[in-house]
């Protein structure tokens, strides 16, 4: 019987708390209801304003990084290519591959997926056989890696499939994941 008070009491207390913050989140909506109701034409206008400036701009944006190799996941042939690239953006994600390195082309299958769904970074592929010197000074060391650059430094790397997994079966969303994690991408999804 004692059991039964309490379960009682706690259903009551629960109850309590979820029409309390019920009621929170409903004068929260209503303030910004009545706070809508009351803007006049001239600062809906304003309002309208700053949202379509907002959208131009991440058009802009957007053109910008399809001008600087965005959108594409391709490879570059040489040291140089890969200083210049990795200048000119913000996010560069490259992955260092073999041709005779199978995984390598499991990662280049998933990367040529994220590189046309996040624009805000670029993909470069970089076969290691070509730009010994890039490999030395960034401490390439097992195939495949991705070097994660920001800013046209190295914030981190994802070496071999260990973080995707230990698998060979990783998913795109999983590698989007672990990139996201990084910063190296924006957040989408859950």
């Amino acid at each position: 019987m004692e059991a039964d008070t309490y379960v009682d009491m706690f259903s009551k207390v629960l109850e309590n708390q979820l029409l309390q913050s019920t009621k929170l989140v409903e004068g929260h909506l209503d303030a910004e209801i009545q706070k809508l109701d009351q803007m006049d034409e001239d600062e809906l206008e304003h309002l309208k304003e700053e949202r379509l400036e907002a959208l131009r701009k991440a058009q802009q944006q957007q053109q910008e990084w399809l001008s600087k190799g965005h959108g594409e996941y391709r490879e570059i042939s040489s040291e140089r290519d890969f200083f210049q690239e990795v200048k000119e953006s913000k996010n560069v994600v490259c992955h260092f591959y073999r041709d005779s390195t199978f995984r390598c082309k499991i990662l280049d299958r998933h990367l040529a997926i994220l590189s046309k769904k996040h624009l805000e970074t670029k993909f470069l592929k970089l076969n290691v056989e070509k730009v010994p010197f890039v490999c030395e000074r960034l401490q390439i060391k097992f195939i495949p890696t991705l070097a994660l650059v920001e800013d046209g430094k190295t914030q981190d790397y994802v070496v071999g499939f260990t973080d995707l997994g230990n698998t060979d079966d990783f998913t795109t969303k999983s590698l989007e994941w672990r990139l996201v994690c990084s910063d190296i991408l924006n957040y989408s999804g859950n």
